[in-house]
């Protein structure tokens, strides 16, 4: 297939998944929540309200569009528009699928782009989304968006680092950047999480707890805090800017979940003939996307000193340890 129409098809898949996915998500968080706190959720609109996503689409769009007077308008209305690209941009090197061709080796295939750099360049995207929380934040003329707004751009800064060298295990294993790549070496050698005893598990919850604050879920939701904050850089923003901003968080929790799996997890290589690795996929992203909402609706969220002070007190030099562990590994031949 040409390369610019397997770009445009893939994309588009890629794109309607996401976005479909992340309505889902919305109605089966509601659920998922109201069965843990013994309460009912949505039962109204649909069968056991499964059109809720739709009703809050339609109500958001009726919604007046408000702009603070002393506003910086130009920030204040792309702010919304910046996280849902970055996320959807995130999404281009995830591998869904592939197959094992005639001479026994993995040829990944069902992704939109296949980047010698695929995990640079999604660690460079993520690393850009203090960006639009800072715009937010700044543009708003509000002093709760601001503190909101330099609290993101402080947790953003910091927890980018032991993600970093969470995601740089892998690197070192497999001897490669691209998501492809890594995702042939575990097909060939077994998943990354277990390959390496105890280095890849715990290099695992690293990157999957670094995860949860790059998309500021609880208990890292510090930028949010709407017991402090009165929801933080979203106070100003109404209608369907402030539903932008939500489907953001909901696109970036997935793309973290797909690249947590691939990583460590093997992505779509399983126990099953090839043809079955967008299920395998799907079945390890869908259950660690449930672990990251089980955390949100059971766990209190950290006071912005316990956040900091996790971060580079514990994880990053738990990150440090893990790169030289591995390395060492790879050099004696443990790996």
């Amino acid at each position: 297939m040409n390369p610019w129409l397997h770009g445009v098809v893939y994309g588009t898949g890629m794109v309607t998944l996401l976005l479909t996915a992340a309505a889902l998500a919305t109605w089966w968080e509601r659920k998922f929540s109201a069965q843990l706190h013994n309460r009912v959720g949505p039962i109204i609109v649909g069968w056991w309200g499964i059109l809720q996503p739709i009703a809050d689409a339609v109500k958001a769009v009726q919604k007046d569009d408000i702009v603070p007077r002393d506003a910086d308008k130009p920030l204040f209305n792309l702010a919304p528009v910046f996280p849902v690209a970055l996320v959807l941009a995130t999404a281009a090197v995830i591998h869904l699928g592939g197959w094992w061709d005639e001479t026994g080796t993995w040829q990944s295939t069902l992704l939109i782009a296949d980047l010698d750099i695929g995990i640079l360049w999604v660690l460079a995207i993520a690393g850009l989304m203090v960006f639009p929380l800072w715009m937010a934040g700044w543009s708003s003329n509000n002093k709760y968006a601001l503190l909101a707004g330099m609290r993101a751009v402080a947790q953003g800064i910091s927890y980018e680092i032991p993600l970093v060298l969470a995601a740089l295990v892998p690197v070192v294993v497999t001897g490669s950047f691209s998501l492809s790549g890594i995702v042939a070496w575990q097909a060939e050698h077994g998943w990354l999480v277990w390959r390496l005893p105890l280095v890849g598990l715990v290099a695992f919850v690293l990157f999957f707890a670094s995860s949860l604050a790059e998309s500021n879920r609880i208990p890292f939701d510090i930028p949010e805090a709407e017991s402090e904050l009165i929801s933080g850089v979203y106070v100003e923003y109404t209608g369907l800017k402030m539903t932008m901003f939500v489907l953001a968080e909901y696109i970036h929790t997935f793309i973290a979940s797909a690249l947590a799996a691939t990583l460590f997890l093997g992505g779509p290589h399983g126990p099953a003939p090839a043809l079955l690795g967008p299920l395998w996929m799907a079945l390890k992203t869908l259950t660690l996307f449930l672990i990251i909402y089980w955390i949100r609706w059971t766990w209190f969220r950290f006071r912005a000193d316990q956040l900091m002070e996790l971060c580079w007190k514990w994880l990053v030099p738990l990150g440090l340890v893990l790169v030289m562990l591995t390395a060492l590994m790879v050099l004696v031949g443990w790996a």
